[in-house]
């Protein structure tokens, strides 16, 4: 497209996305029937899965006397989920550029059949693989290796050559690294072609592991879920929603496209999808306020993204997360939460300041401007009228739920469809929304009132979603498919209704016929939107079960320590760069399972070794950050290429200036890592509310300092003013340790003394010397909470540690201590928990003491933040 072509042809762009999310071709006749009929068929095979109804229908056969097993284990549905894939996979993505994209050829028919025989290989061979685990015959072997080189060759169609070129380089190495000389640090000794296709294809620890079954248990669900809510019409709604509000605003359509992409985040699993839904409408009207191409595409390429980031629905591998870290969703969300809104409340900054750089108005409101009074008692209103439902919902249900259980789940459906009938009569009162055109030369901003009430029943899938993870506390797979079946009864009922509340002649069969073809085709679209994801995780899977069979985890966290000489800001700097750099090539979920798998515990021991204790889903975070970094970062951000259709700009251009803008969101997991406050873990609701506000505040100051530019142009020691202030926010404990240090130290020989003397619940911190698991010796940090007991002693054992002082003399910090060992520790004890072993030796102990609260640097940093507004304000008045 030229930069003078200000058109977009639409379907051009659904081409882009069918091409990297759904595959390239589009074929006729039977074969297309074919596609249609099996991508449909794997979303009903998720859906029962997924569903009770597996374990409902086997107490019916069971009851019938039938010897038949009805329920699919996990690891036969990732056979099945894998087999769907392949199959999918080399009917819908062409060999070649120059391949047809209107036929299937005849060797990708025999390669789709023999894909799908060998991803289900598991499932026909079951009861022989399950007698002769571990030493898999001939017939094993031949179909272990056809089955990886199938896989490697859906993977480059499907996903590009990188990942292929990553996964093949780590099966070369597993194999011919058992050659190496033992003296090399990547050397070993499990690389015969038994024990790699065992590992591979037999097991659950390389294709069929859990970034596989994780792909089938969740991530299925939430990308079909998001396929349906799309067919229902809600992405439209959450655009023109958030146009109605923000459109009048400085910079407004920059505004709203951030707003719109964090919510269709809910409706596209594809940051690519995400760009296309939105773009086609926001690029175009931020290019007509006064954005030129890049800089509009890099505003929609950033707030799509980040749609990956935000909970309630995140990322594909926000569900791997869950598996990795042995955590519950709902938690995972709630530590996931605010660095996500602050990481968007900062995006929206971003286009008020280049709006403001620039001098850009929004566009002409159509109502008049509320008072401010009034639009703060509307909100306050609403937030107290959700609140109130919400509670009365959560004890009536819970009341309902305790009285009577086995209607429980009827009066549930019966209260949800009384809902859902009431929202749909408020619904028929408004026309139904239509898609403007934004390339027209007049484009007014919707009504309010009747944009927001056009939608309301499309939130109540959403609700329903959120109720089952957050308040029920089920499974991700499960809310999925409450949720799921919520939508597909609203995509089937809403025109009907809404015709018969609006008492139209329309036919409501023929209504009711387009809403079942609706949910065929959404069927459709979230099984071929799944098959470059099923690919992915599988190929991933590769990687990870090298990993885990030669024990290269080891030997890279070895070579990774080198090179960061120890120091953990460095490693978590080089863990940074290897993540962008793979990020070139890869999508973000193999992304993450990639560099998860190899440094996430290598981070946390070399934080050991520094004295920081990072907590796991911490580390995760900070890897799922620079992931999903992936679509942005060029030469191969295809979500830049997508943007870049639209506006009319350089992709390259776009990709850097999404790069530039996403810098909010590069800063964060370092921010996590050493102030774990930011993910609220262990904070009460005062503390949380102070961390949102003083977050918020420093990310909005960290973007003026990036953005040079905060009321008028910074001066150079203004932008490193905001920076310091903006740190101080984040982390004020770094400047509040030196003034009032939170911890005093002891010699290990007044260990017991003092233990004895600490409050129940303190944490105290030990700093030992000893070998790690591998021979070597290390120095690190290691974190106890102080036990019951009534004396020092008692407290010791209970903690399930046994010390010796050996009556030797040791140098410490160049003063010689006593030397005091941990002559045993109890199996399971929290001494073991915390990474103690016999045979340490304890060279410092502290425990904490009253110290001044880190949270009064935030005056200062307020304070500074003051001066640069009001000397910066002065100057505008001045001009």
């Amino acid at each position: 497209m030229s930069k003078q072509d200000n058109t977009v042809n639409y379907d051009d762009l659904q081409d882009m996305v069918a091409s990297n999310d759904a595959g390239g071709r589009n074929p006729s006749g039977l074969t297309k029937k074919t596609i249609i009929a099996i991508a449909i068929l794997w979303s009903l095979f998720q859906l029962y899965y997924t569903s009770p109804l597996p374990f409902w229908l086997q107490e019916v056969v069971r009851n019938w006397g039938w010897d038949l097993n009805v329920v699919i284990d996990d690891t036969k549905a990732r056979s099945i989920h894998l087999a769907f894939a392949l199959f999918l996979a080399y009917l819908s993505f062409p060999a070649f550029s120059s391949s047809p994209k209107h036929k299937v050829p005849y060797q990708d028919w025999l390669f789709a059949v023999l894909g799908a025989f060998l991803g289900a290989y598991y499932l026909f061979f079951y009861d022989g693989l399950v007698t002769r685990f571990g030493a898999p015959n001939t017939q094993d072997i031949i179909a272990g290796c056809l089955g990886i080189l199938i896989l490697l060759e859906a993977c480059r169609r499907s996903l590009g050559l990188p990942l292929v070129i990553i996964a093949g380089v780590f099966l070369l190495y597993n194999y011919f690294g058992q050659f190496l000389p033992t003296s090399w640090i990547i050397s070993h000794r499990s690389g015969s072609l038994s024990q790699i296709i065992n590992q591979q294809w037999i097991t659950t620890e390389g294709v069929f592991g859990v970034a596989l079954g994780v792909s089938t248990k969740y991530v299925f669900l939430f990308v079909l879920f998001g396929a349906l809510l799309d067919k229902a019409g809600a992405g439209n709604y959450f655009i023109k929603t958030a146009f109605a509000y923000l459109g009048h605003f400085s910079g407004g359509p920059g505004k709203a496209a951030v707003v719109s992409s964090g919510l269709t985040g809910l409706v596209s699993g594809s940051s690519i999808a995400n760009v296309v839904t939105t773009g086609t409408f926001t690029i175009p009207m931020m290019k007509r306020v006064g954005l030129n191409a890049e800089k509009a595409g890099a505003v929609e390429v950033a707030s799509s993204v980040n749609g990956q980031i935000m909970p309630p629905v995140m990322g594909a591998a926000a569900f791997l997360m869950i598996e990795y870290v042995n955590m519950p969703y709902s938690e995972l969300i709630t530590h996931a939460f605010l660095p996500a809104l602050i990481s968007y409340i900062a995006l929206v900054y971003i286009v008020h300041l280049e709006a403001q750089k620039l001098g850009l108005n929004g566009l002409e409101r159509v109502e008049p401007a509320s008072p401010f009074l009034a639009t703060l008692l509307k909100t306050v209103s609403s937030i107290l009228v959700v609140v109130i439902l919400g509670m009365a919902v959560y004890y009536g249900l819970g009341w309902i739920k305790n009285v009577i259980p086995n209607l429980a789940f009827l009066i549930v459906a019966i209260v949800l469809a009384l809902a859902y009938i009431g929202l749909i009569r408020r619904v028929a009162k408004f026309p139904d929304l239509e898609m403007d055109d934004p390339n027209s030369k007049v484009v007014k901003l919707p009504y309010r009132k009747p944009t927001v009430n056009a939608g309301l029943h499309y939130l109540l899938p959403v609700v329903v979603l959120m109720w089952c993870l957050m308040v029920e506390q089920m499974s991700p797979g499960l809310s999925a498919f409450w949720g799921t079946v919520a939508l597909s009864f609203i995509l089937v009922t809403q025109r009907p209704l809404l015709s018969l509340f609006r008492r139209d002649n329309t036919h409501k069969l023929s209504l009711f016929r387009q809403g079942v073809q609706e949910l065929i085709d959404g069927l459709e679209s979230g099984a071929r939107n799944m098959i470059g994801i099923g690919i992915a995780t599988a190929t991933a899977g590769i990687i990870v079960g090298v990993v885990s069979l030669t024990g290269f985890g080891v030997q890279l966290s070895g070579i990774i320590e080198m090179l960061s000489m120890g120091n953990i800001l460095l490693m978590l700097i080089l863990v940074a760069i290897f993540s962008l750099i793979l990020g070139m090539g890869l999508p973000t979920t193999a992304n993450y399972i990639v560099v998860s798998s190899l440094m996430a515990l290598v981070i946390v021991e070399i934080g050991k070794q520094n004295g920081l204790i990072v907590p796991l889903i911490a580390v995760h975070l900070f890897v799922f950050y620079f992931g999903i970094m992936a679509d942005v970062t060029p030469p191969v951000g295809l979500a830049s290429f997508a943007a870049a259709a639209i506006s009319g700009g350089s992709p390259i251009k776009t990709g850097v200036q999404a790069f530039y803008y996403s810098l909010r969101t590069v800063i964060l997991p370092f921010l996590f890592i050493f102030n774990t406050d930011l993910l609220l873990i262990d904070v009460g609701w005062a503390k949380g509310l102070l961390v949102f506000v003083t977050a918020t505040i420093g990310i909005l100051v960290f973007t003026a300092a990036t953005m040079n530019f905060f009321f008028t142009k910074n001066k150079w020691w203004e932008t490193l003013v905001l920076i310091l202030a903006a740190f101080t926010l984040f982390r004020p404990g770094f400047f509040m340790e030196e003034i009032s240090p939170t911890s005093y130290h002891v010699e290990p020989t007044q260990l017991v003394q003092e233990i004895g003397k600490s409050k129940v619940g303190e944490k105290m911190m030990l700093k030992v010397r000893g070998l790690d698991p591998y021979g070597t010796e290390i120095e690190f940090y290691s974190e106890l909470v102080v036990p019951e007991g009534k004396t020092g002693e008692e407290r010791i054992e209970a903690l399930g540690l046994m010390l010796l002082d050996t009556g030797e003399q040791i140098e410490i910090n160049g003063k010689p201590s006593p030397k005091i060992l941990i002559d045993n520790v109890e199996i399971d004890s929290p001494a073991a928990k915390a990474g103690l072993n016999w045979d340490q030796i304890i060279l410092d102990v502290a425990f904490p003491q009253d110290s001044i609260a880190k949270e009064w640097m935030f005056i200062p940093a307020l304070l500074l933040i003051w001066v640069i507004a009001w000397n910066q304000r002065r100057r505008v008045k001045k001009q």
